[in-house]
C-alpha cells in the first residue's frame, strides 16, 4: 500500500527548519532547499549540499509535484487562464495578468466560494473545499514554468493577488503560510507590498490580520457604501456589516505609502449613479485609501450590466472631487472568461 506524502510546498521556512532540527539533519538544509525550489525554481530533485541521509528522508516522507495544468486559454491580451486538477480531481483556475513585460498573477484560495455575492461566477457553484498552502504555491510555480517553456524570457511574476476563486480570509491559516514562503528571503523573495489578499469583508479573517500578516495589502470588496445594495452583492454584508468591516480595517497599521484598495464593481443601474459615488467619497475621505473601479465583466446567467463607458467617465469624475487615487481597471481576459469575477470551475 502507498503511503499518502505530504506535499513539500506546505512547509513554511520555520516548519522545514524545525523539521530538520527535530530529525537530527543540518539545520542549513532549509536555505538550501528553499533556495532550490523557489528562489531558482527547480522541479528536479536538490541533490547539491545536502547530506544523503536528509535527501533520502525528504524522498520517502515528502511529494514535490505542482498542481496538473489541465487546459490552458490564451486572451488576445496576452492574458493567460490555467485549470489546475487537483490530486482528488477538484479544479481551480488561476490567472497571469501581462503589465510592461511582466506578469501579475491571480491566485485561488477555494475550490468554489462560500459567500454567494451575486456579481461573482465562482459564488454561483457554492464552496467544495478549502485550497492546501501547497495548492496555492503550485499555481504559482506551474504557471511560472509554462510561461519558461511557452514564453521564454518572460517569466517574471512580479506581483500576487488573492482575487481568483474563494475568500482568502476564509481560508486563512494555508493563504497566511502561502503568503510567509512568498515573502521568505530563502523563498520566492516577492515584497510584501507586491502581495495583495481580497476580502468581502470577512470578520473573522480580518480580526486576525493584524497580527498575523502585517505588511501584505488589504483590498475590500466594497461595491457600495448603502446597506441594502452591499446586501444584494454581498449577502455576508448581513452578517458582518460593512461599518464593523470598516472599523477592523481602520486599525490595520500601514507602512508608509501604503494604502488599503477598496474594490468597487461598477454594474448598470445598479451602483453607478453620481449620488453613488458621492457617498462613497464621504465614506473613505481621510482614510489612506485607494480606488480600483472595475467595470462589470459578464457571465454565462449573470442579470448585470457593464455601464457605459461614460457612466464610468462620469462616476469617477465625481469621485475625484473627494482627491482619492483613483484607477479604473481595464479589462484583460474577457474573452477566455478569466476577467475578474468571470472564474467558475462547475462540473
Amino acid at each position: 500500500m502507498d503511503v499518502i506524502k505530504e506535499s513539500f510546498y506546505n512547509l513554511t521556512f520555520e516548519n522545514l527548519h524545525s523539521l530538520m532540527r527535530e530529525n537530527g539533519f543540518n539545520e542549513s538544509a532549509t536555505s538550501i532547499l528553499f533556495n532550490h525550489y523557489y528562489k531558482k525554481k527547480n522541479s528536479d530533485p536538490c541533490s547539491k549540499d545536502i547530506s544523503l541521509s536528509t535527501i533520502s528522508y525528504l524522498n520517502k516522507n515528502f511529494d514535490f509535484t505542482l498542481p496538473e495544468i489541465d487546459t490552458v486559454h490564451e486572451s488576445s491580451d496576452k492574458t493567460v487562464k490555467f485549470l489546475f486538477k487537483l490530486k482528488d480531481g477538484k479544479k481551480v483556475e488561476s490567472v497571469l495578468i501581462p503589465f510592461h513585460n511582466k506578469y501579475s498573477i491571480c491566485l485561488s484560495s477555494q475550490v468554489g466560494c462560500a459567500m454567494k455575492c451575486s456579481f461573482c461566477f465562482t459564488g454561483t457553484q457554492g464552496l467544495k473545499r478549502n485550497l492546501e498552502t501547497s495548492e496555492i504555491i503550485g499555481q504559482f510555480l506551474a504557471a511560472w514554468h509554462w510561461l519558461k517553456l511557452n514564453r521564454p524570457g518572460e517569466e517574471k511574476i512580479l506581483n500576487i493577488v488573492f482575487m481568483g476563486q474563494g475568500e482568502p480570509l476564509h481560508n486563512f491559516d494555508p493563504v497566511k503560510a502561502a503568503c510567509e514562503i512568498f515573502v521568505s528571503q530563502y523563498g520566492t523573495s516577492i515584497g510584501h507590498q507586491k502581495i495583495t489578499i481580497s476580502t468581502s469583508g470577512y470578520i473573522p479573517g480580518l480580526a486576525r490580520w493584524k497580527d498575523e500578516i502585517p505588511g501584505v495589502n488589504l483590498a475590500l470588496s466594497l461595491h457600495s457604501p448603502m446597506e441594502e445594495k452591499r446586501n444584494e452583492l454581498i449577502p455576508i454584508n448581513r452578517k458582518y456589516p460593512l461599518a464593523e468591516v470598516l472599523d477592523y480595517i481602520d486599525d490595520i497599521p500601514l507602512a508608509k505609502k501604503q494604502f488599503i484598495t477598496y474594490e468597487y464593481l461598477l454594474i448598470d443601474n445598479l451602483n453607478d449613479s453620481i449620488e453613488d459615488a458621492m457617498v462613497t467619497g464621504e465614506l473613505l475621505k481621510g482614510k489612506r485609501a485607494y480606488i480600483n473601479i472595475i467595470p462589470f465583466n459578464p457571465f454565462p446567467g449573470s442579470k448585470y450590466k457593464r455601464p457605459s463607458e461614460k457612466k464610468i467617465a462620469s462616476f469617477k469624475t465625481a469621485l475625484d472631487t473627494f482627491k482619492i487615487p483613483i484607477l479604473v481597471r481595464s479589462t484583460k481576459g474577457d474573452d477566455v472568461l478569466a476577467a475578474c469575477g468571470q472564474l467558475n470551475t462547475s462540473d
